[in-house]
């Protein structure tokens, strides 16, 4: 691969560390070169790295354009990739004529590079934020950044993440500690923070001085060396002299030899306000310091809180202060925290896996960018998304999982009330559902159009919305789109009048129907819907098997999940009838709690829905118990199930999701889309709303833990035939 790089090279810290070590080690495979806009130490220290640089000082940016462009054309670059305002601005100036894929890696948040400085704000700022939405693709150092970028409307299918990777292969010099902390004026004795960042505002080293000198009064023995320079150094030295006893901070300035600095720490700290990725952190981890910082941007994927060190919410002194104290009085969890962020960062974070990562990166971007131009490509989706129900969140997550396993390039759009909420549960596109006029031009240039899944025919909650999907339907076949019922479910449709625009429509322009049941397929054939290939399949989501992994181990422990104690999820929700069941509800969590030792989980699908029914049996409970909302995305919400013993639910999904997990349950059946599907699974532990009664409901869980040990091989034909639904859009696709 052939890859140009810009970078203004005025740059400092952990963009210039990540850049410099990021192209000597591409250049080692493939062929790189480096456009610096000032000639400084970041150029010389990359040509000492053997990496080609070529420094287009002066400020005539048609020159440097000419310049640029010619390098580009004659050596045939593949990419140019931006680092920085100055040189996504002149990559902004050559997409055009350069017709290659353009990106940009985002070191930082774009809106707080110029804190503290207005008129670089005002310019440069500025020109960032209008050049960045147009690039081709973006590389944000973190998956906090993704987000960022996700929430500012950026397309989540053109965001890649890539840690900043540090450098294990070589041993590490230092001097030795004692030799370094008497330089700082500090003894052996002393438990040492510190901090190496620079000495501005966003890096807020005002909370680190105040809760440092909260700390000193209870432990007098701590010490604080600072080092980095900034605008803010006098400020901070000031008030430094206010606050904390003579001779107990000590700044270090601008510090070449990081290494022995950290080598000299007791406790690592960082106070950000932002952050992607920082190196500071890792860093520090190589010296096995163990560490406090910001819960920003993506710390929390490399900290673990409680385990490998500790955060605290931005600006929060008092939780700073306290985190300090605990750490100053407990020698040993110093070292553990150091230690087992050590071999999380080797494991995660090495150089060598950040390098590997760009190259796939590249590789994807390229192989992008060479699809056919002009000719229909991609899926619009279309669901009942952006509501809040993490249910269909996770019935998207797993359609898109199955589109990409088709193709992993392939663009995604989906409709919802919530664009931004459908970004970061599926990382696709999302227009908004009542945008006709951008849906249309979408549905232009799009190949397949998918309604579900999800019971979307239904007039149980009302005719208009069975109206609005019956019109996307219409207009995505109108528009040229391939149309295709996904995984659905289908009924009730109770008025005459929409039994026939249903039938007519679902005639008329779909291709394909897949339904998830039994009752589903009956109901169909009742509408007389005949001209679509009708297939029997099953719910997209029961194919959602996460691996395991320590996001989701924390996603856990932050609900309150204990490893050594076991759970029964409960999800009600609203329905007519369910106030005079509460009671019903509350004896069945308290049955399950005293015969066998399950505490219960109280659950929201749709916390917007769910979390007053969850409460009314909440309050009435006389025994320990979680009252949980549903986690962001379907990765979240299996893991949570998959720690459950039993599951008694009123929601479909969670059903879904126990019977994928092979979690015993029990069903309230409130529509009869409930009892359809453990019908299809064969799994008869149910009762309806209306009828359920404590002892009766008693039984059920008693047959359904019977059988706990006893696999259901119905729930792996289902997870065949759900993935029979990928197959069916691969062939619309083709």
């Amino acid at each position: 691969m052939k890859i140009i790089h810009m970078i203004s090279g005025g740059d400092v810290g952990g963009a210039k560390t990540h850049v410099l070590s990021l192209l000597a080690g591409l250049n080692k495979t493939e062929t790189v070169h480096m456009v610096c806009f000032t000639e400084g130490d970041f150029a010389k220290e990359a040509r000492q790295l053997g990496i080609p640089t070529t420094v287009i000082s002066g400020n005539n940016l048609r020159n440097t354009k000419k310049r640029i462009l010619a390098m580009i054309r004659h050596d045939g670059y593949q990419v140019m990739h931006c680092h920085g305002a100055r040189a996504n601005m002149m990559g902004q100036m050559l997409r055009k004529k350069a017709q290659i894929p353009v990106i940009s890696t985002i070191h930082s948040d774009y809106r707080l590079d110029y804190l503290g400085r207005p008129l670089a704000a005002l310019t440069y700022g500025n020109i960032n934020k209008w050049v960045l939405p147009k690039f081709d693709a973006w590389v944000g150092v973190s998956d906090g950044m993704r987000k960022l970028l996700t929430t500012r409307g950026f397309d989540p299918q053109r965001i890649y993440t890539l840690y900043n990777g540090v450098d294990f292969s070589v041993e590490r010099k230092t001097l030795p500690r004692k030799q370094v902390l008497a330089s700082m004026g500090f003894e052996e004795e002393n438990v040492v923070f510190g901090i190496a960042a620079r000495i501005n505002p966003v890096k807020d080293m005002t909370t680190l001085v105040r809760a440092f000198a909260k700390a000193q009064k209870k432990c007098p023995n701590i010490r604080l060396a600072i080092a980095g320079e900034g605008e803010e150094e006098a400020a901070i030295k000031a008030l430094v002299k206010e606050l904390c006893a003579e001779n107990t901070v000590h700044f270090a300035g601008w510090v070449k030899d990081i290494d022995s600095f950290y080598h000299a720490l007791d406790v690592n700290c960082l106070t950000s306000l932002s952050e992607t990725f920082p190196y500071a952190l890792t860093e520090g981890a190589r010296m096995k310091c163990a560490t406090i910082s910001s819960e920003v941007g993506g710390v929390p994927y490399l900290i673990d809180d409680g385990l490998n060190g500790l955060l605290f919410k931005p600006q929060d002194v008092e939780a700073l202060s306290a985190h300090m104290v605990r750490l100053a009085e407990d020698a040993a969890l110093r070292q553990s925290m150091g230690e087992a962020l050590y071999e999380k960062t080797k494991r995660d974070f090495s150089l060598d896996a950040m390098i590997c990562k760009q190259k796939s990166i590249y590789e994807t971007i390229i192989r992008r960018a060479a699809r056919p131009k002009n000719v229909r490509d991609g899926v619009v989706i279309c669901g009942a998304y952006g509501k809040g129900n993490s249910g269909d969140n996770a019935i998207l997550n797993a359609i898109v999982g199955q589109l990409r396993s088709i193709d992993p390039d392939l663009p995604i759009t989906a409709l919802s009330r919530d664009p931004t909420e459908t970004r970061l549960c599926a990382n696709v596109d999302s227009i908004y559902t009542f945008n006709l006029r951008q849906i249309g031009k979408r549905m232009k240039r799009t190949k397949l159009y998918i309604s579900g899944g999800g019971t979307l025919m239904q007039d149980a909650t009302s005719t208009r919305s069975l109206v609005y999907y019956l019109y996307s339907i219409r207009q995505a076949a109108k528009k040229g789109c391939r149309v295709m019922l996904y995984g659905c479910g289908v009924g009730p449709i109770s008025k005459a009048k929409n039994r026939r625009r249903a039938a007519k429509t679902l005639n008329r322009y779909a291709e394909v129907i897949s339904v998830r049941d039994l009752y589903s397929k009956d109901f169909l054939n009742e509408l007389g819907v005949t001209k679509p290939e009708l297939h029997l399949t099953a719910d997209p989501a029961l194919l959602i098997d996460p691996p395991e992994s320590d996001e989701l181990h924390n996603y856990l422990r932050h609900c309150g999940i204990e490893r050594d104690k076991h759970y029964m999820m409960l999800a009600v929700r609203p329905w007519e009838g369910f106030d005079a069941k509460i009671d019903v509800f509350v004896h069945t969590a308290e049955y399950a709690y005293q015969k066998y030792g399950l505490i219960p989980v109280l659950y929201c699908m749709e916390p917007n829905r769910d979390e007053l029914a969850a409460k009314a049996v909440a309050q009435r409970l006389k025994i320990p118990y979680l009252l949980l909302k549903a986690g962001s995305n379907g990765e979240e919400i299996l893991t949570l199930v998959r720690r459950m013993s039993l599951v008694v639910s009123m929601r479909l999904h969670t059903l879904i999701f126990a019977a994928g997990q092979n979690v015993p349950m029990v069903g309230v059946v409130y529509d009869p889309k409930v009892s359809g599907f453990l019908d299809y699974l064969e799994k008869p532990h149910y009762i309806a709303l209306e009828t359920a009664e404590s002892n009766k409901l008693f039984e059920l869980i008693d047959a359904a833990l019977s059988e706990e040990n006893s696999k259901n091989d119905n729930v792996d034909r289902l997870r065949t035939l759900a993935a029979e639904n990928g197959v069916l859009a691969q062939k619309l696709l083709k």
